[in-house]
């Protein structure tokens, strides 16, 4: 036996039935539904409490993130997206049409992330627009939030389908009957 073949047996390399690939899709969704347009939700929370120098606080941290966000858009939003796009395509080949389970599983966590960052583009664009302040911007945020916690809870139950069918699909009970 040589140590490639006692890597992959001591590491299961098939995701679904790694217990570390269902952490980091737990530590994604819970980063992602925490940082709302790259500003801690704590933070929001404290300024919609105390107001004063928490919520200017807020604010200031709202204005760069939103500006940052915006200029990295500007600059290289176009190439950005095609980058992406191509990544996407490439998983979802790999993946469902040649049947890579790694590269199916990058794919369901890619996927809907691709959709929160173009809803964070979104956000940040309205909220530049709008320039909202006090409870209209914990409203927008706030909004956000949810929307990427809606987002992720449609993201891990699609995954925990597709995790179980694998399983199910790979095992010697499925396969007898």
């Amino acid at each position: 036996m040589n140590w490639t073949q006692t890597i992959f047996e001591v590491i299961d390399m098939r995701s679904f039935s790694n217990l570390w690939f269902w952490i980091a899709l737990a530590v994604v969704w819970s980063s992602a539904s925490h940082y709302v347009l790259g500003v801690p939700f704590d933070m929001i929370t404290r300024a919609r409490r105390h107001g004063g120098e928490a919520q200017q606080d807020l604010e200031d941290m709202v204005r760069i993130n939103v500006n940052r966000i915006l200029y990295i858009g500007q600059v290289s939003g176009l190439l950005l997206m095609g980058f992406v796009c191509f990544v996407l395509t490439a998983l979802a080949i790999l993946g469902f049409f040649y049947g890579v389970e790694f590269a199916q599983a990058v794919f369901l966590i890619a996927l809907p992330m691709s959709f929160v960052g173009a809803l964070s583009v979104r956000t940040a664009g309205r909220i530049a627009r709008e320039a909202p302040e006090g409870e209209a911007l914990h409203r927008r945020l706030i909004r956000h939030r949810q929307a990427v916690q809606f987002i992720g809870m449609a993201s891990i139950f699609v995954t925990a389908l597709w995790g179980m069918w694998k399983n199910l699909d790979r095992s010697f009970l499925f396969n007898t009957f």
